[in-house]
């Protein structure tokens, strides 16, 4: 399997997990099957748009491949159909939209920092879009629904991806070819976030003042 088709794949399904996390999210605060559409594009293409607009990759990604909202759009509605058949189960709802969530944040971890490299930035700007793809979605998703949003909470979420970003861009540097690098790094970035939600990884927060 040549580079660009691993890329390719990988894009559409950080697409996909991220808008059927927003799909069940907006199935989670009752909105309608537009606003689920509406929420799961966000997600689903909310990090990659901001992507291409640092690096100045215009237009960005999906207006040139329209195939991008398709997927968004359907992943959005499948999430939030899918949810209501488990509407009585507020735990199986909450981690069906984590763990959908989580798969998209190592994907675009993965895809952002290949697009820095890509673009010849710095190392450590690579690094940043990886981050910026992979958590700005599920931020932006999150604050159209009125949620705190997991990139700013105590969990191990945005380090989970910096880590995955570090290791991605070492790893070409090394010469490790792309077509190994991104499923091997995306594997690794879901493992952390997963053994996060698992075991309670969390950062401690400062003490709340009286």
């Amino acid at each position: 399997m040549s580079v660009e088709l691993v890329f390719s794949v990988l894009d559409f399904v950080g697409v996909f997990f991220f808008a059927l996390s927003g799909g069940i999210l907006a199935a989670r605060k009752t909105l309608d099957p537009f606003g689920a559409a509406i929420v799961g594009a966000a997600a689903g293409m909310g990090g990659g748009t901001l992507r291409d607009l640092f690096l100045g990759a215009l237009p960005v990604f999906w207006v040139d491949a329209p195939a991008y909202l398709g997927v968004a759009v359907v992943a959005a509605l499948v999430g939030y159909y899918g949810s209501t058949i488990v509407r009585g189960e507020r735990g199986a709802r909450q981690r069906a939209l984590a763990w959908a969530d989580a798969a998209g944040l190592s994907v675009f971890t993965v895809i952002g920092a290949e697009a820095g490299l890509a673009a010849g930035a710095h190392w450590s700007i690579a690094m940043l879009t990886g981050v910026m793809s992979a958590a700005f979605g599920g931020l932006i998703r999150d604050v159209i629904v009125n949620d705190v949003p997991l990139v700013l909470r105590a969990e191990i979420y945005a380090l989970a991806s910096l880590a995955g970003a570090g290791v991605y861009v070492a790893a070409i540097a090394l010469g490790l070819s792309g077509e190994i690098a991104a499923p091997a790094t995306a594997a690794l970035v879901f493992a952390l976030r997963g053994a996060a939600m698992i075991f309670n990884w969390t950062l401690p927060p400062v003490s709340k003042l009286d």
